[in-house]
């Protein structure tokens, strides 16, 4: 018995020569009463001996369905057939008997199941039978044999011709059921190989996020997943179309001509226009007449083009587009196979993309903290370097001045003194601008307060910080330090470059824009 599985269905585990006995079988068992019934009615013993056999009959039936079919039950088969069908022929009037042929049955299953020797030994087996109980119910009437031998004669040749046809038949048979498995082995390896294909590319697929690698693999995945060794195979057509400034562009493809790969969708009308604003897969049957997908020249020859939408929650990715030149080659296992392809390629290129914003993420602030070094060097080197270069200097002239002038060494000290207390102002100024804590606890608008103080003490410059009522209210505290910081650098750009005598700051909201 076999038992494979081909797209998906379970063949059934009968073999084409069980499907023929079985078929034989329930033939004879239902010409036995017509042919018994003609001249003579049918006794209740006859009736309930063909209900038996029936019964056995349906209970053989069910067993070989279910695969189950060990090598003596041929035998056993056999043997039931003959003690039923003798003892049929022997309430239906014995030598009178119109159902003699009901033999041949036992004859046909054993050539079927064992070949033609078989077949006449049961065939002999159940003349022999008949012959014993002719003589049982006929001790004294050996005349009874005359007639029996023209019916073991009679039967003797069409059972040897049915013992050759069957064993003729069960040899073309077997033949086929061998082919059928060797078929089937290939198959099953066929889609061994296809399933392991599929799982490793899908491993590979989720655990890469290398966006373009990414984009690459959903479309070899979707090929191994449609791949049956046809050359259908080398006809498909697929792309993968991504977003890109509100157009479809084509991020990666097969088959498609180089004028192709630059072209640009807008995807809002035919097939994709369909699949991306209901979310769910659409297929065209004329692709080359569709407004979208006319404009890829590869596809005028297909007769079907499937496009499945890349959507993730709200949010729209782009779609995969498979083409194919036959009609029939996009079934609905195949369509399904490819939504699930569809779904795990959204997973991966969701990771993929969010791997690289992280990347990009990583870099911008890698370089904004490499630029906030930068910046405090440049401040330290031209406000509080200076300044303690200058205190050493004037600190050195002063001790020269106290041998031969006190009086101006004194002076020289109070201006380095005076000199050392704008210096710890512009340090704590700079470490103010650095790390605010006020903005973290009061808020935007209190640390630019402070810091108009902090830079009118340290540089003596008036700024003036007009803010509406509240302004700062909802605004995330990181925004609000981006906010602070480049109000900070234009303030300190103005103060240096502008000599302005007053420097404003304003802070307004125009509905959701700060």
């Amino acid at each position: 018995m076999i038992e494979f599985m081909e797209h998906g269905r379970v063949s059934s585990p009968l073999t084409p020569l069980a499907w023929v006995t079985l078929m034989i079988r329930w033939l004879f068992l239902a010409a036995l009463p017509l042919a018994a019934g003609i001249g003579r009615p049918l006794t209740g013993d006859f009736a309930l001996a063909l209900t038996v056999w029936m019964i056995i009959s349906l209970a053989i039936t069910a067993l070989w369905g279910v695969g189950w079919r060990p090598a003596w039950m041929g035998w056993a088969t056999a043997l039931i057939d003959v003690v039923l069908a003798l003892t049929l022929i022997e309430q239906s009037g014995s030598l009178s008997s119109a159902i003699w042929w009901g033999l041949l049955l036992a004859t046909i299953g054993a050539g079927l199941t064992y070949g033609m020797v078989p077949a006449l030994i049961v065939t002999g087996a159940g003349l022999f039978g008949a012959i014993l109980i002719t003589l049982i119910e006929n001790p004294a009437g050996l005349w009874a044999l005359i007639p029996l031998g023209l019916y073991v004669g009679a039967l003797m040749l069409p059972a040897a011709a049915l013992g050759w046809l069957a064993e003729q038949t069960r040899t073309a048979a077997l033949s086929v059921g061998q082919r059928q498995e060797i078929d089937v082995e290939l198959v099953l390896k066929r889609e061994r190989e296809r399933t392991r294909t599929i799982f490793s590319l899908a491993a590979e697929l989720n655990a890469t996020l290398n966006y373009e690698r990414v984009l690459d693999m959903a479309l070899d995945l979707s090929a191994s997943a449609l791949a049956d060794g046809t050359a259908d195979d080398e006809h498909l057509i697929s792309a993968l179309l991504l977003f890109s400034e509100d157009r479809l562009r084509v991020a990666s493809a097969r088959r498609l001509t180089h004028s192709d790969m630059r072209a640009t969708l807008p995807g809002e009308s035919g097939v994709i226009g369909r699949a991306l604003s209901t979310g769910d897969p659409h297929v065209s049957h004329q692709p080359g007449r569709d407004p979208e997908l006319q404009r890829l020249a590869a596809l005028h020859q297909c007769e079907v083009a499937l496009c499945l939408p890349l959507t993730a929650g709200l949010e729209s990715y782009g779609a995969l587009l498979f083409a194919h030149p036959h009609q029939s080659y996009l079934t609905s296992e195949r369509v399904e196979l490819l939504q699930a392809v569809g779904h795990q390629a959204m997973i991966a290129l969701q990771n993929a993309r969010l791997y690289r914003d992280l990347e990009q993420e990583k870099e911008r602030i890698t370089d904004i903290q490499e630029e906030a070094r930068k910046k405090l060097a440049r401040d330290l080197h031209d406000g509080p370097t200076q300044s303690v270069a200058a205190i050493a200097m004037r600190v050195n002239f002063a001790r020269r001045l106290m041998e031969r002038d006190p009086k101006s060494a004194s002076d020289e000290l109070f201006k380095v003194e005076d000199l050392a207390r704008r210096t710890t102002k512009e340090i704590r100024h700079m470490l103010f601008t650095l790390r605010p804590l006020i903005l973290e606890s009061q808020g935007l608008v209190a640390a630019l307060g402070q810091l108009a103080e902090k830079i009118h003490e340290t540089h003596g410059q008036k700024v003036i910080v007009e803010a509406e009522a509240g302004v700062d209210e909802g605004l995330e505290i990181g925004k609000q330090g981006v906010v602070f910081y480049i109000a900070e650098e234009a303030v300190n750009n103005a103060r240096k470059h502008a000599e302005a005598e007053h420097i404003w700051v304003r802070l307004f909201r125009r509905e959701d824009l700060f």
